[in-house]
């Protein structure tokens, strides 16, 4: 009797209470979502903080090299202000990004609003040329190399407009569109098309034939060839193309916006060189390298997602 006792107690201490299960578990549960986002949230850093860090100092080095310039007397400040003049009055600068706040003491926000406006103008101009380019030289591409009647057809003439500057194609643009966004749209999709048209059938013939021949011992028909096989193979490339012309197409709509296509980042820097503001044209510059470089960012983001199965430190 004293044994069976003295067991039963023993499985009564051994044996947690009923209550304590849902609490040591709940708090589990919470502390598992917090660890992983805390894990992410150190993965994300030491993924970009070498970026952030060189990248600061890379900025910094050109600008203290700058202001030492400007310290010593080099730099002239009615012709190469340094950053802390252009940069440290944004009201003043940026009320010349729009006819409502060029004259009198316009509000803030309004400043504000009118820089933001222009830039996001020029910005979706950009856009929606690179989207059409893309989309339209990667059809294009393809039916050259799928249909030969096609190819034979426009091959040739694709080949003798690619070396055209796309600034040669600014009469066209107002001919056709007008003043407006259309034609500097098409300027940029001008810019774009032939090169990622060529790039296209170049990535296409260098497909490796290995990868086309077990598609075709597997019963592919072309059409899962071209979606299964030659796609997913050439995309990538691709998408560097359309990378490194989205600075190309930046300049075009830029200088297309200078000389009258419509409103825009162009046409502040045009004001800037027509009233002989260094301090505007350097201030409407780093915008311009800065909205740059974050599309450029937002694009390598946008292919890792797209292209999922290419490597992360591929692009």
């Amino acid at each position: 009797m004293t044994l069976k006792a003295e067991e039963a107690s023993n499985s009564d201490e051994r044996a947690p209470s009923r209550g304590a299960h849902p609490r040591g578990n709940g708090t589990l549960a919470a502390a598992a979502p917090a660890t992983s986002l805390s894990s992410a949230a150190i993965g994300l850093l030491r993924r970009f903080a070498p970026g952030i860090f060189w990248g600061t100092v890379s900025i910094g080095l050109f600008a203290g090299l700058w202001e030492a310039a400007w310290a010593v007397g080099w730099a002239n400040p009615l012709l190469l202000p340094p950053p802390h003049i252009f940069l440290r009055n944004f009201a003043l600068q940026g009320r010349f990004f729009s006819l409502a706040t060029r004259m009198g003491n316009a509000p803030a926000s309004a400043i504000l609003l009118s820089v933001t406006s222009t830039i996001g103008i020029t910005t979706i101009r950009v856009l929606i040329g690179l989207f059409i380019g893309f989309v339209i030289s990667l059809t294009v591409g393809v039916m050259i190399r799928y249909f030969q009647i096609f190819g034979n057809l426009t091959l040739p003439m694709i080949t003798l407009l690619a070396p055209i500057s796309p600034v040669a194609w600014f009469p066209v643009a107002i001919f056709a569109f007008g003043i407006g966004n259309v034609a500097a749209v098409f300027l940029v999709f001008i810019a774009l098309f032939f090169i990622m048209t060529l790039a296209t059938i170049s990535e296409i013939d260098q497909v490796n034939l290995a990868y086309l021949n077990v598609a075709r011992i597997m019963g592919a028909s072309r059409w899962q060839i071209l979606f299964y096989v030659i796609l997913p193979a050439i995309l990538p490339g691709l998408f560097l193309v359309l990378r490194l012309n989205l600075f190309a197409a930046w300049m075009i709509v830029l200088i297309g916006e200078a000389i009258g296509v419509g409103s825009g980042l162009g046409q502040v820097v045009m004001l800037a060189r027509n009233t002989f503001n260094s301090s505007l044209t350097f201030f409407t510059m780093t915008l311009i390298g800065i909205v740059g470089y974050s599309l450029d960012i937002v694009l390598l983001q946008v292919q890792r997602r797209l292209l999922y199965w290419v490597p992360q430190d591929a692009g």
